[in-house]
């Protein structure tokens, strides 16, 4: 697993050349926070990684529930287990498997793959405006209905899953990158998705950092530039 380190942030990445999946290690001053669990082979990365660093991971935080960013997610927990764990209570169901949507959501299927198998469940349902540490919980739905982005507040670095990719050019969710499509197929409501992004460029990060792709410093121009690309979509 591919390990790159800015600032407090280190951006832990499995298959990079092939079909980077990344999850993120956020150093505080008693320990780590990991967010998202990558696949289910990421683990043995992760745990290296931890121990490299030299702090224990204490809290877990969820973008979204998707398999590819749970999947480590029991394996890390019997590691560490006095970890707390976090999502949103809105994409807690699809943990459980429930897609149902509801009355005020866009009524189109939620898509991309569940955990079938995972034990683990959240202890902890965030909510906009939680803090996690030295992280602001930013609800950012759209990729899934429950989708959220973390900003840390010490240097404005904004991890945001799935909300946006950087993998084969930066986009939007659900605006689908010919070199990278996977994130677009597995967004749920695209009009939702670009609500979301509208929401996190007003955050001005430093650095963007997403599950699908490498960090971009200073995005807030690119941010701009695929907002108003996917905008003229519809």
């Amino acid at each position: 697993m591919r390990m790159v380190r800015e600032g407090d942030l280190y951006q832990l990445t499995s298959m990079p050349r092939l079909f980077p999946v990344n999850c993120y290690l956020v150093e505080e001053e008693n320990g780590l926070t990991l967010i998202d669990a990558a696949m289910v082979f990421s683990a043995k990365g992760i745990l290296e990684a931890a121990k490299t660093i030299g702090k224990p991971i204490i809290n877990i935080v969820l973008t979204h529930a998707h398999e590819d960013h749970v999947g480590a997610l029991d394996k890390i927990k019997e590691a560490f287990t006095n970890a707390t764990v976090y999502i949103s209570e809105r994409d807690s169901r699809l943990m459980d498997g429930d897609r149902s949507l509801q009355l005020h959501e866009a009524q189109t299927p939620i898509k991309g793959g569940v955990p079938k198998t995972l034990k683990t469940r959240a202890d902890v349902h965030l909510k906009e405006g939680d803090r996690v540490g030295s992280l602001l919980a930013i609800e950012s739905p759209g990729h899934t209905p429950g989708s959220m982005s973390f900003l840390d507040t010490r240097s404005n670095s904004l991890i945001a899953g799935d909300a946006l990719q950087t993998r084969a050019g930066m986009a939007v969710a659900g605006d689908k990158r010919l070199l990278f499509p996977f994130p677009a197929f597995g967004t749920w409501s695209k009009e939702t998705a670009l609500k979301s992004a509208r929401k996190l460029l007003g955050f001005n990060p430093s650095l963007l950092a997403v599950g699908h792709g490498e960090m971009v410093k200073n995005p807030v121009q690119d941010m701009e530039k695929v907002i108003k690309r996917f905008e003229s979509t519809f």
